[in-house]
C-alpha cells in the first residue's frame, strides 16, 4: 500500500474529533462540560458544619479491644474458647483458619475520662484530656478482611482499585478554598515504632481514579523538596521559569481549542499551581516561626522531619491556610504478635501529637469547622494469635466491628455510639458501615452523598457506591 494512503487510514484521535465536527466531537465536549457543571452544582446542597477535614489513618488496624472498646469481663474468660454462637461461622483469615479461638483480654487498664465519662485505655493519656471533644463509634464495620482491600475501601469507597479517593471526591464536589496550595495533601509518616508486618502504601489511596487528575492528592516528601520537582533546575531562575510557562500555556491553549480534552486545562492549571507553590510550600513547611510552647505541645518528635508529630503540626498549618483535605498515614499497627509492646510504641508515636492537633485547632478557632477522623481499616479479634499469656498476645484482622472516633466539624463530643457484644466481635446496636461514615463526612461538608455523582462507564458513580448508605445523624450536633 502506498505510504500516504496508509497514513490516511490511520485515524488519530485528534483527526477523528476534528473531522467529527458538530457530531461525536461536539457530543463528547458537551459531556465534558456537563460534568464540570455537575461538580459546580454540588457545592450548594445545604449549609455545612465543616469546611475542611483531617483524616488520621492508622494503617494496619489498631486493636479496638485495647484502646477504646472496654470489655472488663474478658479477664475471667482468659484462654477459654470463643463460643461458636458468637463466631456464627464468619470468615476468618488464613492465619487463624482452623486454629482454636482462645480469648485474650486486654492487659491495659481503662478509665472514664472527662465530664462525659467516656472509657479510654491508659495507652492514650494525652488524648484522654480531650475526651469531651471525641465521639467514639464502636459499631464500625467493613467487608474487607485483608489490608489492601481494607485500606482501598476506606480511602476510596470500594475494594476494587481505580476509584477516586475521598479527598478527590471532595475536591471535585467542593472546589478549592486556596489557590496557592494543593486542595488535597497526603503525608505518610517516615518512621514508626511497630516494626513488624508493615504494608506498603500506594498512590491509588489518594488518586483521582476516573475524576479529572487535578483532584488527586499531593503527597509531601520527608526529604528534599516537600513536593517532587518543586525547585527550579540549576541555572533556571523564576523569570526564566515564568517565560517558559507562558510559552507552554499558549501551546496548551491552542491544543485545547483543537481537541477539547479537559486534561489539557488540568495541565495548565497544575503548571500554574506548581509555580505558585514554589513560594507557598517552603513557607508552609518552615516551622521556625512556631512558638516554643507550640512545638513543646506536639512533643519531641516534632523536630524530626517525616514524623507523625511533625505531620500533625504541618496539618494544622495547612488547615489554617484552607487546604481542604489533609490525610496522615501512620503505619505499624498490624500486631499479630507481641501486641502489647508494639501498641505501647505506636501509641507513644501518635498520642501526644494527636492531642496537640486537637488543642491547636481548638485554640485557633478552627476545630468548630474542621472535621477530625481517626481510624484504621478494620479491627482486631478478641481471640489471641501467637504466644498467648495475660501479658503478651497478638490479634488477627477483624472486619465485623471496630472503633473510629470523630471530633469537631459539627460532631457531638464526649459520647459513645454503637455497641458491640461482650466479646467485641459483633455489632449489636447501631451498625455503621464504612460507606455510612463516608456519607456522614460528606453531609457535614454540606454534600448529599446521593447527589455527588460522576458519569462513568454507564453509571452515575458515587463515593458511597450503589448499596444503601446512611448519614449517622445521631452523632451530629444540633
Amino acid at each position: 500500500m502506498h505510504p500516504i494512503r496508509k497514513q490516511e487510514l490511520v485515524l488519530t484521535r485528534r483527526r477523528f474529533l476534528l473531522n467529527s465536527g458538530m457530531g461525536l466531537g461536539a457530543a463528547a465536549f458537551t459531556s465534558m462540560i456537563s460534568r464540570t457543571v455537575a461538580a459546580q452544582d454540588v457545592r450548594s446542597h445545604f449549609a455545612p458544619t465543616a469546611k475542611r477535614v483531617v483524616f488520621l489513618f492508622m494503617a494496619g488496624a489498631p486493636s479496638q479491644v485495647d484502646l477504646f472498646d472496654y470489655k472488663p469481663d474478658l479477664r475471667e474468660l482468659f484462654q477459654t474458647e470463643l463460643p461458636e454462637s458468637v463466631r456464627r461461622g464468619q470468615r476468618v483469615t488464613a492465619m487463624t483458619k482452623g486454629s482454636t479461638k482462645l480469648i485474650a483480654p486486654s492487659k491495659f487498664k481503662f478509665a472514664q475520662q472527662g465530664k462525659s465519662g467516656v472509657w479510654m485505655s491508659e495507652l492514650l493519656p494525652w488524648l484522654a484530656a480531650h475526651a469531651d471533644k471525641l465521639c467514639f463509634v464502636h459499631s464500625m464495620n467493613t467487608d474487607a478482611i485483608n489490608h489492601d482491600p481494607g485500606k482501598t475501601s476506606f480511602c476510596t469507597g470500594s475494594e476494587i482499585p481505580g476509584k477516586p479517593s475521598m479527598g478527590a471526591w471532595l475536591s471535585y464536589g467542593l472546589g478549592t478554598l486556596n489557590k496557592d496550595l494543593p486542595n488535597y495533601v497526603v503525608m505518610p509518616s517516615a518512621f514508626w515504632s511497630g516494626k513488624v508486618n508493615v504494608q506498603a502504601l500506594y498512590a491509588r489511596l489518594w488518586g483521582s481514579g476516573f475524576l479529572p487528575s487535578r483532584h488527586q492528592g499531593t503527597s509531601f516528601q520527608t526529604t528534599g523538596d516537600p513536593v517532587l520537582f518543586l525547585s527550579n533546575p540549576a541555572g533556571v531562575d523564576p523569570v526564566v521559569r515564568r517565560r517558559t510557562l507562558d510559552a507552554l500555556d499558549e501551546l496548551n491553549q491552542k491544543h485545547f481549542s483543537e481537541i477539547g480534552d479537559p486534561e489539557i486545562q488540568t495541565t495548565i492549571a497544575q503548571q500554574e499551581m506548581a509555580f505558585r507553590m514554589q513560594s507557598s510550600v517552603p513557607e508552609l513547611t518552615d516551622i521556625s516561626e512556631e512558638s516554643p510552647a507550640t512545638l513543646e505541645m506536639y512533643g519531641p518528635d516534632v523536630q524530626k522531619p517525616g514524623s507523625y508529630a511533625r505531620n500533625c503540626l504541618l496539618a494544622r498549618r495547612m488547615l489554617e491556610r484552607d487546604v481542604q483535605f489533609v490525610q496522615l498515614f501512620h503505619r505499624g499497627w498490624d500486631h499479630h504478635s507481641n501486641l502489647p509492646q508494639n501498641m505501647e510504641g505506636q501509641c507513644r508515636d501518635v498520642d501526644q501529637p494527636t492531642a496537640a492537633l486537637l488543642q491547636d485547632l481548638h485554640q485557633r478557632g478552627l476545630l468548630d469547622d474542621t472535621l477530625v477522623v481517626f481510624s484504621g481499616e478494620f479491627g482486631r479479634t478478641v481471640y489471641g494469635q501467637g504466644k498467648l499469656t495475660l501479658e503478651n498476645y497478638g490479634r488477627d484482622h477483624h472486619p465485623r466491628c471496630f472503633t473510629a472516633w470523630l471530633a469537631g466539624g459539627g460532631i457531638k463530643g464526649g459520647m459513645h455510639y454503637g455497641k458491640t457484644d461482650e466479646f467485641s466481635y459483633n455489632v449489636v446496636e447501631d451498625p455503621v458501615h464504612v460507606r455510612d461514615l463516608h456519607a456522614t463526612m460528606l453531609h457535614l461538608l454540606g454534600i448529599d452523598h446521593e447527589k455527588l455523582i460522576f458519569p462513568y462507564q454507564g453509571l452515575d458513580q458515587k463515593l458511597t457506591g450503589v448499596e444503601h448508605a446512611r448519614v449517622v445523624r445521631e452523632i451530629i450536633g444540633g
